[in-house]
């Protein structure tokens, strides 16, 4: 299968990965969500070539994860913001941490921890079923393919 063509695929962890399923993708959206905004701040901090950033950057404004709002007029400048959509994403980016601290060490502190807003209290991000309040693990949760589930 192409890469092109993951968008279009039944499996939501295919088109999931049509949009954040590169290593530059990733590290753009933990940029945004530490504050970073502009394509100079991104390019400084990832060491990317221009050419990759901007098509990153244009690729996630055309899949509604990030938007374009000019702050120059002269010369054009633009910053790039999280969407809604952009924005439903923390989640999985925390668990991405959560999973590296504990499975891919760095050998030191990690370079930033996560806390709550309200009590500035360190957290511990847990992935819970909505409807019950429960714990979401291997252990509690399988998938059923279509088919199995009818028959």
């Amino acid at each position: 299968m192409r890469w092109s063509e993951l968008s279009k695929e039944a499996c939501p962890v295919a088109r999931g990965l049509s949009v954040v399923g590169d290593r530059w993708t990733m590290l753009i959206l933990r940029d945004c969500f530490l504050g970073i905004r502009r394509f100079e701040q991104f390019q400084e901090r990832l060491g990317v070539t221009r050419h990759v950033l901007a098509d990153r950057l244009r690729k996630l404004e055309a899949a509604g994860v990030l938007r374009r709002e000019r702050y120059s007029e002269r010369p054009a400048r633009y910053e790039y913001r999280l969407t809604e959509t952009g924005k439903d994403f923390y989640p999985v980016l925390l668990s991405l941490i959560g999973w590296a601290n504990r499975h891919v060490p760095s050998g030191g502190p990690p370079p930033f921890e996560l806390v709550s807003r309200d009590t500035g209290e360190r957290i511990e991000p847990m992935l819970i079923d909505g409807n019950t309040g429960d714990p979401v693990s291997h252990r509690t949760v399988r998938a059923l393919w279509r088919d199995e589930k009818t028959a």
